[in-house]
């Protein structure tokens, strides 16, 4: 089997959208940080302590609910740590430029999450501010649903809406309403929290758009496109086993009664817009004009800029054209509620960004860029390959995936190129897209909800229901061999 072509498994149309590019994803964490340098450093001594290094760091960030550490501080030492480590190695070796250009690669994809992630963060709070969570929490009130209904609503949009949009950026709306729905009900908070960040990662799993592991096998040729809607009813045993699971430990309850009138900020609707249209020109501007999904991003924050500049010029003339009409109309509350409004502050909402899980992917993508550098994901995959039947290896891999960002494992499995039929190599596209679901740091879903339920839904509250993830992980993959065996 010819090897996939590493520019190619790079050019854009693979990542075409990738990142909440809505119909991409997001697993940014670099395609190039999988590859092993020139020197094979995973039998000497600086790869064993980077090991060891990653490994401590880690078990930090898991005690972060015991220890009160934000997880951002270990991985941040460790990254530094490990590229240390291997630049002192190299620079010894009479080879310092390899070092830094790995280095450097690994920071310019890490750069475009942290655009990316930074213009998604801003949008979710822009919209925040201006109440829409806080009326959609109205609205479901309103209608009734009760919390079993909640939680089933949430988990069913995040698993339809992650087909075609970042999987990060749709837990993190959907764990927005469920605050809002439910606040302070922590229990139902992180029950739902661990059935949208299971859902998110399912939902990604059957769709060529769904997620970049997704678009790298397609994009290598392994799979067709149509072939990974084979995937779909596999992807739905994953979610809907443990969600099943879930629902009995839900105290079906209503959520309490809103006193206040919950009305939208002006300028709400016209923000959601925005942010549909900076993710369609995200879209576009990278699988038309083949540029970096940030730009497209970078260029809506743009417009969400000169929006509130508008905003900020014209409430003057809107709160007097609205004094006029109200006065008019002798609706007093909604004069009274006029007093509240205050000109809307672009960069109030970014500084609002959860600045802990930016740093913290940033020290992630670091340690495994170079521990992949070092050689350490080539020699995993070489050794599962090599002795294990594909369907135990790909099945462990997505085990690993839990621990390991799934691009790197994925984009290794590809620069190795096994000799697998089409049912395995959509096995590996399943099992490293859910695999991160059996712990809360094992996608970039999770990772983002442990940020924005601070406290709430943590890595211990998640690691409980790893025995209902783990069942709706196997069950996943019983599903796809027994529907799909014509594929192996």
């Amino acid at each position: 089997m010819k090897p996939p072509n590493v520019l190619a498994t790079r050019h854009p149309a693979c990542r075409v959208a990738w990142l909440l590019t809505a119909l991409c994803l997001f697993a940014f964490p670099s395609l190039a940080f999988a590859a092993a340098g020139p020197l094979d450093l995973t039998t000497s001594l600086a790869g064993i302590v980077s090991v060891t290094i990653f490994i401590l760091a880690y078990a930090l960030v898991m005690s972060e609910e015991i220890i009160h550490m934000r997880k951002s501080k270990p991985v941040l030492v460790a990254a530094g740590l490990i590229w240390a480590m291997v630049a002192w190695v190299y620079v010894q070796a009479g080879m310092p430029h390899e070092a830094e250009s790995a280095f450097k690669e690994t920071l310019l994809e890490y750069t475009e999450l942290l655009l990316f992630l930074l213009v998604a963060m801003t949008y979710i709070n822009a919209m925040e501010e201006r109440r829409v969570f806080d009326a959609l929490r109205a609205w479901l009130v309103r209608k009734g649903f009760s919390y079993r209904s909640l939680f089933w609503i949430t988990g069913c949009l995040a698993f339809g809406i992650s087909s075609i949009a970042n999987n990060m950026t749709t837990a993190m709306l959907m764990c927005a309403v469920v605050l809002k729905v439910a606040e302070g009900d922590n229990k139902f908070i992180s029950l739902c929290c661990v059935n949208v960040v299971v859902a998110s990662n399912a939902g990604g799993a059957f769709s060529p758009f769904g997620d970049i592991t997704t678009l790298m096998v397609w994009q290598a040729g392994q799979v067709p496109f149509e072939g990974f809607f084979a995937l779909l009813v596999p992807a739905i045993v994953n979610f809907m086993v443990p969600a099943v699971i879930m629902n009995f430990f839900i105290v079906n309850r209503q959520p309490a009664a809103l006193t206040e009138n919950v009305w939208l900020k002006r300028g709400a609707r016209r923000i959601i817009v925005l942010f549909l249209i900076t993710v369609a020109i995200s879209v576009l501007c990278h699988s038309i004009l083949y540029l970096p999904p940030a730009m497209g991003m970078m260029f809506g924050l743009g417009l969400l800029q000169f929006f509130g500049y508008y905003l900020r010029r014209s409430l003057p003339r809107s709160l007097e054209r609205k004094r006029e009409r109200y006065s008019r109309r002798g609706d007093w509350k909604k004069l009274e509620q006029l007093g509240s409004v205050v000109p809307f502050d672009i960069f109030s909402r970014i500084a609002r960004s959860e600045w802990d899980t930016l740093l913290f992917f940033y020290g992630v993508v670091m340690c495994v860029g170079g521990l992949g550098f070092m050689g350490y994901l080539s020699l995993l995959s070489e050794t599962l390959y090599g002795g294990w039947d594909p369907v135990w290896a790909n099945v462990v891999l997505g085990l690993i995936s839990a621990v390991v960002d799934n691009i790197p494992v994925m984009f290794a499995v590809l620069s190795m190129a096994p000799d697998m039929s089409e049912g395995n190599w959509l096995l590996i596209t399943l099992t490293a897209g859910v695999g991160g679901s059996l712990l809360s740091m094992g996608s970039a879903a999770g990772v983002a909800l442990m940020g924005q339920a601070r406290g709430i839904y943590t890595f211990a509250v998640h690691l409980r229901w790893v025995p209902a993830i783990l069942l709706g992980y196997v069950a996943s993959i019983v599903a796809h061999l027994l529907i799909n065996a014509s594929l192996f």
